[in-house]
């Protein structure tokens, strides 16, 4: 290890760590006495939330980046956030979601291998069940996505299951809900330009900042929009690092849903 903060720390490779989710979990590994080294190419990240670890800019589809930081750290683990994941993106340009989604978590992958990492803690997606059936949604429920985005987050899953079983690595997968909410000790937040999502735009409004419009009140729930369950970024950061003790204590691959089991429509 090079970091002179990190002596005696076990190390994570947090692919994406500059940006929302990542970085929250950046700093909750650092409380839980872990050490983060992010890498980002900082597409959708930033740079000043990047404040508990090293960081080193790079790309999860160029191997020569992988291969430099890995040998320079020594990573224990791996967590991966690097992905694009807006979904109507993704129907106007899934070329460009294949190729970093897909591609680069491959090329992750082979890294992994190479350097004889076997344990990864990855970011999928909700968006992989699709069209839901009977409520809640469970672990155990069909995966049929509907868009390219779903798709991208599928395939790695498939990948995962089948790296594991040729290759010995050992993934925790966790599919994510609406992930939503900030730092409670204000250091952290979410920041998009334009702000697409619904909690800060209200907030926004909420301040005098905007107006909030809702788009959609035809949908067949109580109030006609539509109900999404919203989960903090803080318990989506601290069920991260459950998943490295859970894999540091020899635990089996496994995929679980992140979400508190609840809905909540726009109007509420």
């Amino acid at each position: 290890m090079h970091d002179k903060h990190g002596a005696g720390m076990k190390s994570v490779l947090v692919l994406g760590g500059a940006g929302f989710i990542g970085s929250h979990t950046c700093k909750a590994l650092k409380q839980a006495g872990y050490l983060p080294i992010v890498v980002d190419n900082l597409v959708h990240g930033h740079i000043e939330s990047v404040r508990w670890g090293p960081f080193e800019k790079g790309d999860i589809s160029n191997p020569s980046d992988l291969d430099r930081v890995i040998e320079k750290y020594r990573p224990e683990f791996v967590m991966h956030f690097a992905a694009f994941a807006y979904v109507g993106e993704s129907v106007q340009d899934p070329a460009r979601y294949y190729q970093n989604n897909v591609c680069g978590s491959i090329t992750l992958l082979d890294a992994m291998r190479r350097h004889g990492l076997d344990r990864i803690v990855f970011s999928s997606s909700c968006a992989t069940y699709g069209d839901a059936g009977p409520l809640p949604i469970l672990e155990t429920h069909s995966q049929m996505p509907v868009n390219p985005y779903g798709f991208t987050r599928l395939v790695i899953e498939r990948a995962l299951a089948d790296y594991g079983a040729a290759y010995g690595i050992r993934p925790v997968t966790f599919r994510y809900f609406n992930a939503a909410g900030a730092d409670p000790d204000g250091e952290l937040g979410k920041r998009h330009d334009p702000e697409t999502h619904a909690i800060p735009l209200a907030i926004r409004a909420a301040l005098g900042l905007g107006v909030f419009k809702v788009f959609g009140t035809d949908y067949p729930t109580p109030d006609g929009t539509a109900i999404r369950d919203y989960i903090h970024v803080s318990d989506l950061a601290d069920a991260h690092v459950r998943a490295l003790a859970y894999l540091d204590e020899g635990g089996k691959s496994i995929a679980v849903n992140l979400a508190t089991g609840a809905g909540t429509s726009v109007k509420k």
